[in-house]
């Protein structure tokens, strides 16, 4: 990392829910790596998906990292704000102006015949592609991916990734039918107009990494480093998530709840008597781990 470039890394919870011990995981991780290379860390909430938010719960969360020591370096942003929402805009239209996006008029019954790939996606079959079926009108926009996109890049948790984005996704979603603004959109704008370098943030978005990393591309922004965090999993292994019913983390115990998410990440646990002596001796931990990520 150059001495211009200082580390914005940034947590960035959905108000549907508490946070539970796997989102604290991550939490964690993200504010141990933004100290530990003395940058910023920044908490964005992520409430683009409107009919998912739960009322009280950014509130929640909130008082749940600050009970757990950790506070954000500047104020947070929301993306449901008027000025986020026209942001997305902008470049939305940008885009379906220069034909990189298209109109999709496939259902979710559409595309159930698609079988499920190992990444857990069903890749687009480019039925709208070179254009809508007779009499159908467009119910969402789907980026145009290039046939021949190859994604690499390096994690600096899982190492070398690769992905053919058209093979293992297709042409993925940027407005959906209910005309919301898709998470690939948003996450990479945000991360671009807050100035992100690292993003540190749980494996299920590891196969988003490459989709995203088009759109950063396109917007001819510099790619940020990627962590990504193991999950947590239920007994049956599930993932660890409040669509599962995850319940939310004690408060009332922060140290207890703090050991537990640095186990959770393959630490040995190590005695602290508050809060703030836990953070300075895992941020210690963290930076002889991982050390300065690399520029």
């Amino acid at each position: 990392m150059t001495v211009t470039q200082r580390y914005v890394g940034r947590f960035a919870p959905s108000p549907s829910g508490p946070l539970h011990l796997g989102s604290v995981v991550t939490a964690l991780a993200s504010f141990l790596d933004a100290r530990s290379h003395g940058g910023k860390w920044l908490v964005r909430i992520e409430d683009i998906d409107e009919p998912r938010t739960e009322p009280g719960a950014e509130q929640i969360i909130l008082q749940q990292l600050h009970a757990l020591g950790m506070m954000a370096d500047e104020p947070i942003w929301h993306q449901s704000s008027a000025g986020r929402q026209e942001r997305y805009r902008q470049v939305f239209t940008r885009w379906r102006d220069q034909g990189r996006v298209y109109g999709c008029a496939c259902t979710r019954r559409d595309l159930q015949r698609v079988a499920v790939n190992e990444l857990g996606e069903r890749p687009y079959p480019g039925i709208c592609r070179t254009g809508l079926p007779f009499g159908r009108q467009p119910r969402s926009w789907r980026f145009w991916v290039p046939n021949d996109a190859t994604v690499n890049f390096v994690d600096r948790w899982f190492g070398p990734q690769e992905q053919q984005v058209f093979n293992a996704v297709g042409d993925f979603v940027l407005r959906r039918s209910d005309g919301y603004f898709a998470y690939q959109l948003a996450v990479v704008v945000d991360d671009i107009d807050q100035g992100v370098t690292d993003v540190v943030r749980g494996a299920d978005l590891l196969s988003s990494t490459a989709r995203q990393f088009l759109l950063w591309d396109l917007l001819a922004a510099r790619r940020p480093r990627m962590m990504h965090v193991p999950l947590l999993r239920t007994a049956d292994g599930r993932k660890l998530s409040k669509q599962n019913h995850a319940p939310p983390v004690n408060i009332e115990q922060p140290l207890a709840v703090l050991q537990a998410a640095w186990q959770a990440l393959g630490f040995e646990p190590f005695p602290a008597d508050a809060v703030s002596a836990f953070q300075q001796e895992a941020i210690v931990r963290w930076r002889e781990q991982f050390g300065p990520a690399a520029g």
